[in-house]
């Protein structure tokens, strides 16, 4: 049973639903210490203090804010926990709106809410099916580690999942990113359609989604604990140089039938599904410059951050 990360209650109108926070994830990473290569003793990191230039222990350690150069303000862990927040023993539902709507880029990890008692069961049952009867997502503010986030509420299976939230002002502008414009023909657009066709499917069950690093890595340790030689690495790809576009989407789509047993004919073109057509009535969204963004990030940051008194 995993363990608790945080004890609270949903809160949307006057519906509350106390719950426990849960990870919904487990790694299964093979985990490395650091050693000594000539003695093969583990190699530690210690925690020194510079003032007085000694070993401290993890009771003498706690959380501060450098204010100036020589001030640093002293926070404990019981002061970020009794945050004058309303949401610091709260999950407070703040709208409703359709997964479509939510960027993923914003999306963080997921927790599993877990009902706290026998008196949370009815109304955490009502969220769950009146979301999933609406297809929509919550978007909710939460209070962890001394910060306010932002979360999105969804319901996997019979279970209510948080995730969390990047701000807005978090999000990085791409345009920088992006390459030179160029033209894609509509032949080159339905040979991708055709491609892409091919490779669909309903689910992402089966070895391809197998994390084989894993695995790889596993013989690799067992390899060298019984002292027999290493498995030989497959020689890498060279990635292919596209010099005609449309002959590379075909063979692709060739091939893709091929691993999957389906006769390899012409590539199956789709027509390409129509373009949606701009109302002119209405100005697109200006979008923010980075410098229009930044300065907005300073003030929320300046706004947030203490005042001496």
């Amino acid at each position: 049973m995993p363990r608790t990360i945080w004890s609270g209650a949903i809160s949307f109108g006057l519906v509350t639903v106390p719950v426990n926070v849960v990870s919904a994830t487990e790694s299964h990473n093979i985990q490395f210490h650091q050693y000594h290569l000539e003695d093969m003793g583990r190699v530690r990191v210690r925690k020194f203090c510079e003032v007085e230039d000694r070993e401290v222990s993890t009771a003498e350690i706690g959380k501060g804010f450098q204010w100036t150069k020589d001030q640093v303000i002293p926070i404990s862990d019981e002061e970020l926990r009794d945050l004058p927040l309303p949401t610091a023993k709260a999950i407070e539902i703040d709208a409703f709106v359709p997964m479509e709507n939510v960027d993923p880029i914003r999306i963080g990890d997921g927790y599993y809410l877990q009902a706290s008692g026998t008196v949370a069961a009815k109304p955490y049952k009502l969220l769950v099916e009146a979301l999933r009867r609406s297809s929509k997502v919550a978007v909710a503010k939460y209070a962890w580690s001394g910060r306010e986030r932002l979360g999105l509420l969804r319901v996997h299976g019979e279970a209510l999942v948080l995730h969390a939230m990047h701000w807005d002002d978090e999000i990085r502008d791409p345009s920088e990113l992006l390459p030179p414009p160029v033209d894609v023909s509509d032949e080159e657009i339905e040979g991708a359609l055709a491609l892409m066709e091919t490779m669909s499917r309903e689910d992402l069950e089966g070895e391809e989604f197998q994390d084989t690093y894993t695995e790889a890595l596993a013989r690799i340790i067992e390899a060298k604990r019984e002292d027999r030689p290493l498995p030989e690495a497959p020689e890498p790809q060279e990635p292919a140089k596209v010099l005609d576009l449309m002959s590379a989407l075909q063979e692709s789509v060739a091939k893709a039938k091929a691993s999957r047993g389906e006769d390899e004919g012409e590539a199956d073109v789709h027509e390409m599904p129509a373009a949606k057509k701009k109302a002119t009535a209405k100005k697109a969204p200006v979008k923010k410059t980075t410098a229009a963004r930044k300065t907005t990030a300073a003030k929320k940051t300046a706004a947030r951050r203490p005042r001496s008194a």
